[in-house]
């Protein structure tokens, strides 16, 4: 049996890190996770774009834009306010809080930055705003099921790489 490539409508398992735009690993996946190839794939396009053609052991490394990857920061989404408003489980970069507007719709934001006096918190990506790298690596390939390609998504392996 010869070996089989990544092409439309192959369950796909990878392992992957990204970098940030200064080289340091902002997120890395040991544990293959999976994506269907050519159907209603969460991956980025130029990521699946790159691995067509790719056979178990290959490694590619793809870089996007702001434009492409994570998009542009937008200032809209970040909100700075005096410390002492923000409750103390709250006062620590990293920390995550949920606001709801009035809509009812809520946002994820982070505490992005602490100083003088003043807290930050972002709405948006962390990785917004750079250019970012993957490193990709195929750990296997089989062919999917219909209902794995009208999902894009494996039937063993919930999956996101963005």
């Amino acid at each position: 049996m010869s070996e089989q490539k990544i092409g439309n409508n192959k369950a796909v398992y990878v392992t992957y890190s990204i970098l940030d735009q200064s080289g340091t690993v902002y997120e890395q996946y040991d544990v293959p996770v999976g994506y269907v190839h050519g159907g209603n794939s969460p991956l980025f396009e130029q990521i699946e774009v790159a691995l067509t053609g790719a056979v178990v052991g290959d490694q590619v490394k793809v870089t996007l834009t702001p434009e492409e990857g994570f998009g542009e920061s937008d200032p809209n989404l970040t909100f700075t306010d005096d410390i002492g408003n923000v409750p103390p489980e709250f006062r620590r970069v990293g920390a995550e809080v949920e606001f709801q507007n009035e809509d009812g719709e809520t946002s994820l934001f982070r505490v992005s930055k602490i100083a003088d006096g003043k807290l930050t918190v972002d709405a948006n990506h962390p990785l917004a705003g750079q250019t970012v790298t993957f490193l990709v690596t195929v750990v296997s390939i089989r062919d999917a099921s219909m209902d794995e390609v009208t999902n894009g998504l494996p039937a063993d392996q919930s999956y996101s790489m963005h």
